[in-house]
């Protein structure tokens, strides 16, 4: 059974910084597309950003392009999300997400396994 279990959130103040980790176990790591994506009070879950297998390449979403960055290690199972410049709008629960699909993937519904989140709070 595929697992994934995130750390590394909290309380930050605007301007902060923030590294999450996203721990696989289970699964052949490897061989998933893997993805963040956040959900903020009120709102729908959206789409953060993705890296490919090999950690070669990446998309992020227009509003933290620049901010933020993914990466993974295969040899420790575990992708991470590094957030600087956090603004309260960034405030959320963070998801990590594998999908089995090649290639990057922005599509909630591309994802077939799903961490239980995060929170990170912004204060203004």
């Amino acid at each position: 059974q595929v697992q994934l279990v995130e750390s590394g959130g909290g309380l930050v103040q605007a301007g902060g910084s923030l590294r999450l980790s996203c721990a696989v176990s289970g699964g052949a790591f490897s061989g998933y597309v893997m993805g963040w994506f956040r959900q903020a009070p009120g709102k729908e879950r959206e789409f953060v950003t993705t890296i490919n297998r090999i950690g070669s390449s990446t998309e992020n979403a227009d509003s933290v392009k620049g901010r933020f960055t993914i990466s993974r290690d295969n040899a420790k199972n575990t992708v991470y999300l590094q957030m600087s410049t956090l603004q309260p709008e960034d405030t959320a629960v963070y998801y990590c997400a594998a999908s089995r699909f090649s290639g990057l993937q922005i599509e909630q519904r591309a994802y077939h396994y799903w961490g239980q989140g995060t929170q990170v709070t912004v204060s203004s």
